[in-house]
């Protein structure tokens, strides 16, 4: 997905807005905003929810666009967006070159098309990881395939940022299909539930399927973790460390009505950022919570970005606008710019190398019981 503002960030910087020195293990606390501000190795983190009604024959909503600006549709009239586009919502082919991005989708589906000719549709609990690198050029469409509705979507897109020796790879993407993302359950010494849903970095041994070959998070040394974290009304859980103090750690508290992280009381949605290498207790305290936990050892040079390039300098950023117009990272082989597969496509995902993946409409995998024993 596109962003379309110009960042310049010095690596160790904390986002403005902090406030700091909470107690020994909660270091700052910020609100949450419609862009996650995020911390080195990540670039920034967006949580889109749409309430899309029933689905047209064209798979876009059945509903009048009357009042929209359609094509900049981000107001969330009648509590869902066109975005970029304008028969189905969603966006439209756009490149990237210099980092990646994570998209985990909650409900919902989302139609990927790139300029490697890849293809995919992908939802329902699945994670696409997507290595831009030398630079793609992809679309996200959000086919609303459900002619009765309603087409609900909810999904995180997180911007991690790759070294400087790897922003020029080649592209690639790899799929985590639901029944292959690992969810571990834990009960407290109440019996109340916590949910662990593992993207990236193993928990008490329960490890996830392995990023895309060049990603900072496929080295050991990154530390990174990727956690989404349901509690149950009251619940509690103890955070296990991370490797060392210099991995940097943010619970990103999204949904319920506070969180008790350790002795601070946090209320609305905030970035909450802690100790990496201490244990913290959160507590869900009068209904359940969500947290997205994002984690990584800073990868530490420079950022120079404009929109959808990432790179180390202005000269790299300067050049990377000047290989996109020369090449369009390897043309449009697409005959519309915001491709929507067939509604019976189902869960599939078409690699540049010619290998199909196919999914089965089956339920989530069952989960790890574990009780905890902290």
């Amino acid at each position: 997905m596109p962003c379309l503002n110009v960042r310049r960030v010095i690596w160790g910087l904390v986002p403005c807005g902090y406030a700091w020195g909470m107690s020994d293990t909660v270091l700052h606390v910020r609100s949450l905003g419609q862009r996650w501000q995020t911390i080195d190795p990540f670039l920034f983190c967006v949580h889109h929810i749409d309430r899309y009604p029933k689905g047209n024959e064209q798979c876009g909503p059945a509903a009048s666009l009357a009042g929209r600006d359609i094509r900049q549709d981000f107001a969330g009239l009648d509590g869902w967006r066109m975005y970029h586009g304008d028969v189905v919502p969603g966006f439209p082919q756009h490149p990237h070159r210099g980092f990646e991005t994570v998209t985990i989708v909650r409900s919902g589906y989302i139609d990927h098309s790139d300029s490697l000719g890849a293809a995919a549709r992908f939802g329902k609990g699945d994670v696409q990881w997507l290595t831009a690198g030398a630079g793609v050029v992809h679309s996200e469409m959000f086919p609303l395939l459900d002619r009765e509705g309603p087409n609900t979507l909810e999904l995180f897109q997180i911007w991690l940022n790759l070294p400087s020796k790897d922003k020029l790879v080649d592209p690639y993407f790899t799929m985590f299909w639901d029944r292959d993302v690992p969810r571990g359950v834990f009960t407290d010494a109440r019996g109340a539930r916590v949910d662990v849903t593992i993207v990236a970095g193993a928990l008490d041994g329960i490890t996830p399927p392995a990023p895309p070959p060049h990603s900072w998070a496929s080295k050991p040394e990154s530390d990174v973790a990727i956690w989404s974290i349901t509690l149950e009304r009251g619940a509690s859980w103890m955070v296990p460390p991370a490797k060392d103090a210099r991995t940097m750690r943010t619970l990103n508290f999204f949904a319920g009505a506070s969180l008790r992280v350790d002795d601070q009381l946090v209320t609305g949605p905030s970035a909450v950022q802690v100790q990496a290498d201490q244990p913290v207790r959160i507590e869900a305290v009068d209904a359940p919570a969500e947290i997205l936990m994002l984690q990584g050892r800073p990868i530490g040079e420079p950022v120079a970005q404009y929109g959808p390039f990432v790179m180390s300098t202005d000269d790299e950023l300067q050049r990377a606008f000047a290989d996109y117009r020369r090449t369009q990272f390897g043309g449009w082989p697409w005959k519309e710019n915001a491709p929507v597969h067939a509604r019976d496509a189902g869960r599939f995902a078409k690699h540049a190398d010619g290998r199909v993946e196919r999914v089965e409409e089956m339920g989530s995998p069952d989960p790890i019981s574990l009780t905890e024993g902290r």
